[in-house]
């Protein structure tokens, strides 16, 4: 497949999934497979799983009871962590009432980690509300995730056991989407925060998230040392900026945004520095474009599409060599 028009870091792109909804896939630390999560199989939501880079070999880690997200390769690539609500039920959780508008239901995931084969399931957390989006740091002993936990959508760091639960964010509003440095010493992650003057933002934001509800039309990016100090906004592009990761070299974040046209579900991938300098469109197709993450080689990024799809819907999984 070709990239599109101006898409010039991208090289020798290829569809890994064909149909349905997939979403979310991280690379293994050799980098020859991913986990991701999916609506396969005429599943009515998401399950993990995890494939070889070229599509071989998909195999389902989850249970298959409930919803899963944020699945991510522990150290040896031998077992992953991943979010699920299966404790909460075995149906999917219930969708959030159309008449809200455009809103995320905040499900009660808590985390869990399997064999690659999805042998010998362990709970790794045990809060009954909203615990998900864990990235692992660079050198394997933590785990940087989201928590509806304390009462707001905060950032929090654990070991690898579950053990030593460290809070790094309390600013009222919606911290969430962590993800570590390739040198483990920042994180990245996406945030809106209501300011003094605006009580009745902050109040309707309280109003959906005791409802399980967020309202993600608004999120800017922002970066922090991996012990939550000099926390700092990198964006200020309005809009939803959400799914950031970084380059090889941690001198850039990779997201995706629709700041262009924020009242469109077009979303690209674009890259910025630390500082909030040097905005770069990297993907310029009229769909959807979100979740990259780079190789840990730095030579392939894998994202997540709508572009070519089958059904309108429809998203895949797309990597491709990067050219710096």
């Amino acid at each position: 497949m070709t990239p599109d028009s101006g898409e010039t870091h991208l090289a020798n792109v290829r569809q890994i999934t064909f149909g349905g909804e997939n979403a979310e896939a991280y690379f293994s630390h050799d980098d020859q497979w991913l986990t991701f999560q999916s609506t396969r199989d005429g599943r009515a939501c998401d399950q993990q799983y995890v494939v070889r880079v070229d599509g071989t070999q998909l195999a389902r880690v989850s249970n298959g009871e409930g919803k899963t997200t944020c699945g991510w390769f522990l150290p040896g690539d031998r077992r992953l962590f991943f979010a699920s609500t299966h404790a909460a039920g075995a149906a999917c959780p219930a969708k959030p009432d159309p008449s809200k508008g455009y809103v995320w239901g905040i499900d009660p995931y808590d985390i869990y980690t399997a064999n690659r084969d999805g042998s010998d399931l362990k709970r790794l957390t045990n809060y009954g509300v909203y615990t998900a989006e864990g990235v692992l740091s660079p050198d394997g002993t933590r785990i940087v995730f989201t928590s509806l936990k304390d009462g707001d959508l905060d950032i929090y760091t654990m070991s690898v056991d579950g053990s030593d639960v460290r809070r790094l964010t309390t600013t009222p509003g919606y911290d969430g989407g962590p993800w570590w440095s390739p040198d483990g010493t920042k994180i990245v992650y996406r945030a809106w925060h209501y300011a003094p003057e605006d009580s009745a933002g902050l109040r309707q934001y309280r109003e959906l998230l005791g409802q399980r509800m967020i309202r993600p039309n608004r999120m800017e990016l922002f970066v922090m040392n991996a012990d939550g100090s000099d926390q700092r906004q990198i964006t200020r592009l309005g809009g939803a900026n959400f799914g950031p990761s970084w380059t090889p070299d941690g001198r850039r974040i990779v997201f995706s945004s629709n700041h262009q046209n924020p009242r469109s579900r077009n979303f690209d991938l674009f890259a910025v520095n630390l500082d909030g300098t040097g905005l770069e469109q990297i993907t310029r197709n009229p769909e959807f474009d979100g979740f990259p993450m780079f190789s840990h080689d730095g030579k392939r990024l894998v994202w997540a599409s709508n572009r070519g799809a089958d059904r309108a819907g429809d998203t895949n999984l797309f990597i491709a060599e990067w050219r710096p």
